[in-house]
């Protein structure tokens, strides 16, 4: 156990390749999954059913490992407002008030309803500056999931899982999708979200290539690859196109980034449960 010099009301924990912080609470149980729930391992449900990219989809432009990439902070928004308010509207609907969540890949906010209190909200993330300004999380980690893509927590630990503009990143995403599996609770919820921005040189090639339909059945594929999720549910909110055909060139996205370019970003949401879809009353 290592204690590092972190901002004030902040304390860390060396876990395996990941650290731990607090802000306000330590959790009940963290454990390393590597031999947890035996259960799960013993079960076909969470396994692997198939890997859906190819080795030259999962390559990146920027081979420099990630966490130099995200080493200094990044204090701004990567969607509009309209994003982030079909975003929070859909958490709203989906996420109950007192749930247990786990935003992974998560920044400085995480575009939860100020109004719903949840019982805990974990972060994770690769830069801990970001992470310590969001002021929804209890505690976070920081590791690299491109690196190790277990999730120092235990199974069943979660009743929903979130993951906002940052699915593109993974060069491993049946594994993660396989660790969200693992630390949902039965009945929970994965909820994906993404647009037509990124950070073009730390995104993975299949991504890089696509349109908004294919990225779309990439995720619906990553959930596929996972025995137990539920069929995923697609949610599209489409600016007015105009008849104009879409343009997924580098230079379109290196100018939206730097705000040159106008319109509405898409949205898209792909959800998923943990063996069952619950209903509620």
């Amino acid at each position: 156990m290592l204690a590092l010099a972190l901002p004030p009301a902040a304390n860390a924990l060396q876990t395996s390749s990941s650290f731990l912080f607090q802000t306000k609470f330590l959790p009940a149980k963290i454990s390393n999954s590597l031999n947890d729930n035996r259960e799960t391992q013993e079960s076909t449900a969470g396994k692997i059913k198939r890997l859906v990219l190819t080795q030259e989809g999962r390559t990146k432009l920027n081979t420099y490992p990630d966490t130099e990439f995200y080493a200094y902070p990044r204090f701004v928004t990567h969607v509009d407002h309209g994003f982030i308010s079909t975003l929070t509207n859909l958490y709203r609907e989906r996420l109950r008030p007192g749930s247990e969540i786990l935003d992974l890949m998560s920044s400085w906010v995480s575009h939860l309803p100020k109004e719903v209190a949840y019982k805990r909200v974990v972060g994770h993330g690769l830069n801990a500056q970001e992470l310590a300004k969001n002021p929804r999380l209890d505690y976070f980690i920081v590791k690299d999931l491109n690196r190790d893509q277990k999730l120092e927590f235990a199974s069943t630990s979660f009743d929903a899982v979130i993951c906002t503009v940052s699915v593109q990143y993974l060069q491993q995403p049946e594994k993660v999708f396989a660790e969200v599996f693992r630390v949902l609770r039965p009945g929970g919820v994965f909820i994906v979200s993404f647009s037509n921005r990124m950070f073009y040189e730390k995104a993975i090639g299949a991504w890089r290539e696509g349109t908004g339909y294919s990225r779309v059945q990439l995720v619906v594929q990553y959930f596929q690859s996972v025995e137990g999720f539920t069929q995923p549910e697609i949610v599209r909110k489409l600016p007015a196109s105009g008849g104009a055909q879409e343009d997924n060139s580098a230079f379109k996205w290196f100018m939206g980034l730097l705000g040159f370019l106008s319109g509405s970003d898409p949205f898209y949401a792909v959800i998923a449960y943990k063996n069952f879809k619950p209903v509620y009353e």
